[in-house]
C-alpha cells in the first residue's frame, strides 16, 4: 500500500468525527437544560453560588455568558473537550501505525447514549470531556516528558474533580498515568505517586468552593438522610435524629423509595414529613454530626444497611429488573426564566430514539461497563494505555453502589466511555480468547439481566 492510502484513511475517520460533531452540535443546539443547569444557570447568571451544584462550573459558565447568554457557550465547551478527546486519542494511535485501534477508539464516541447526554448542559457531560481530553493529551503526550501537555492533562483532570464529590474515584488513576514513567517505577514511588495523586483530587472541590465563594447547602446530607431511611426501612427501627413527627417508621415506609432520595426534598409535589430540613435542623438542634451519627447507625445494622444499598444499586446499575427506571435521556430543556428550548429536528429525534431503545439492552446497562471494566484490570495489566482507563471506569462506577442518592443513568456515562475506550485498547492488543475471558463477567450479567427482563 502507498503512504496515500493511509493517509487517505486518516482523513476519511478524522472527516467522520468532524461530521459526526457538526451533527451532534447542530441537532441539541443551543443544549438541553435539566432542571440541575436551570439552576445552575440561574446562579451564574446572579452571581451568587451555593455548593449544592458545582460552583466551578457556575463559575466558568458566567465568564462565558458574557460572550453568548444562555446554554450554548457551555455546550461548546463540553462537546470541544469531548471529540477533542477523542481525536487526540485517536489520532495518537494512527500516529503510532495502529489503524485498526484508531478506529476502535472512535466506536465509543458514537454511543447514542453518549451524543444524547452530551447534548445536555450537565456537569456529568462537562466531567467526561474533562477526562477525555486529559487521557488525549496523555496519549499524544506518549512517553515523552511534554510536560506541557502533561500539565494541561493535570489541569483538566483537577478540573474534573470540582465538577462531582465522587469524580477523584475517575480521575485519579488518570493522573497517576500523566505523571512520567520513571515516577512510577518503583512500588514506592508509585504509592506516593497515587497518595499524592489523591490529595491534590481530594481538595480541588474544597478550594474551588472557597475560591468562588460558594454558600454550603449541606448537599452531603442528602446522603446521610437516603441511608438513613432506607435502614429504617429495613429493620423496622427508627434510625433518624429525634424528629418532631409521630411514628417516623410508619412515615418512612411511606416516603422511601429505593430508586432516589427526593422524596425527602423540597421539589417534590407531595414532600416527606421526614424532610431535609428537618432532619438538618434536629442535627444542628441536638449538637450531633450527621455523618458520626451515619457512620453509627451503618454500624447498628449492617445488614439493613447493606439490603438498603443492595436494592438502589440494583436500579442504578439496571441489573435484575423488569421496567426501565427513568428515560434515560431528557429531549427537552424544563421550563426556565429564560425561556430557553431547543429547536425539535430530525437528527435530534433519531438519537433521542436510537438512545433510548439501545439502553434497554445491556449497552445501557451500567453493570455490565462496570463488569467489563473489571475484566479489563485483569486482562490489560499488561498492556499499554488500558489499565488507567479501566481502573477509572471499574472505580467510580463502582463507587455508585456505596454514593449514590438517585438513579440517573448520566452519572455512569464516563463509565461506559472509559470502558469502551479500555476494550479497544485491548481489543487491539490481545488474542480473543484472553478477550472473551475479559468479558466474560460483563457477558453473564447481561445474560442474567436479560432473562430477568424476559420473565419479570
Amino acid at each position: 500500500m502507498t503512504a496515500d492510502g493511509p493517509r487517505r484513511s486518516g482523513v476519511t475517520l478524522a472527516a467522520v468525527l468532524l461530521l459526526v460533531a457538526a451533527l451532534q452540535l447542530a441537532a441539541y443546539w443551543p443544549g438541553i437544560m435539566y432542571w440541575d443547569a436551570v439552576r445552575q444557570y440561574g446562579q451564574a447568571v446572579s452571581g451568587q453560588f451555593d455548593d449544592w451544584h458545582p460552583p466551578a462550573m457556575e463559575w466558568v459558565w458566567r465568564r462565558l455568558i458574557v460572550l453568548q447568554p444562555g446554554p450554548a457557550p457551555m455546550l461548546l465547551l463540553q462537546t470541544g473537550l469531548y471529540w477533542l478527546g477523542f481525536a487526540l486519542l485517536a489520532g495518537s494511535a494512527w500516529r503510532a501505525g495502529r489503524r485498526r485501534l484508531a478506529v476502535l477508539i472512535v466506536l465509543p464516541a458514537l454511543l447514542p447514549f453518549a451524543l444524547a447526554t452530551l447534548g445536555s448542559v450537565l456537569k456529568d457531560s462537562l466531567m467526561a470531556g474533562a477526562l477525555l481530553a486529559a487521557a488525549g493529551l496523555t496519549a499524544w503526550a506518549g512517553e515523552e516528558r511534554r510536560w506541557g501537555l502533561r500539565s494541561a492533562a493535570i489541569a483538566l483532570l483537577l478540573f474534573a474533580a470540582t465538577l462531582r464529590f465522587n469524580a477523584l474515584l475517575a480521575a485519579l488513576p488518570l493522573l497517576v498515568a500523566v505523571l512520567p514513567g520513571t515516577w512510577r517505577r518503583t512500588p514506592t514511588r508509585l504509592i506516593t505517586c497515587i497518595v499524592v495523586s489523591a490529595l491534590a483530587l481530594a481538595v480541588a472541590m474544597p478550594l474551588a468552593n472557597r475560591a468562588t465563594g460558594a454558600r454550603p447547602s449541606g448537599v452531603a446530607l442528602s446522603l446521610v438522610i437516603f441511608d438513613l431511611g432506607g435502614i429504617t426501612e429495613q429493620s423496622g427501627v427508627d434510625a433518624f435524629p429525634q424528629l418532631a413527627v409521630a411514628d417516623p417508621v410508619a412515615i418512612n415506609h411511606r416516603c422511601y423509595d429505593p430508586v432516589r432520595w427526593d422524596s425527602y426534598a423540597w421539589w417534590v409535589a407531595e414532600p416527606c414529613p421526614i424532610g431535609f430540613a428537618g432532619v438538618r435542623d434536629a442535627f444542628a438542634a441536638h449538637r450531633q454530626s450527621p455523618y458520626l451519627f451515619w457512620l453509627k447507625a451503618i454500624a447498628a445494622h449492617p445488614l439493613a444497611y447493606a439490603e438498603h444499598r443492595l436494592r438502589h444499586a440494583n436500579n442504578n446499575l439496571r441489573f435484575i429488573i423488569g421496567h426501565d427506571v427513568e428515560r434515560p435521556v431528557q429531549p427537552q430543556s424544563a421550563p426556565n426564566d429564560w425561556g430557553y428550548r431547543i429547536a425539535r429536528n430530525p437528527a435530534q429525534r433519531w438519537i433521542d430514539w436510537l438512545a433510548v431503545q439501545t439502553c434497554r439492552t445491556p449497552l445501557g446497562w451500567p453493570i455490565c461497563w462496570i463488569t467489563l471494566a473489571l475484566g479489563l484490570v485483569w486482562a490489560g495489566r499488561r498492556v499499554a494505555g488500558a489499565m488507567p482507563l479501566a481502573l477509572s471506569a471499574a472505580i467510580y462506577g463502582g463507587g455508585y453502589l456505596l454514593l449514590s442518592v438517585a438513579s440517573d443513568l448520566r452519572y455512569h456515562l464516563w463509565t461506559m466511555l472509559a470502558a469502551g475506550l479500555a476494550f479497544a485498547v485491548v481489543a487491539d492488543a490481545l488474542p480473543r480468547r484472553r478477550l472473551l475471558l475479559a468479558s466474560a463477567p460483563a457477558i453473564a450479567v447481561a445474560i442474567v439481566g436479560t432473562a430477568a427482563r424476559l420473565v419479570w
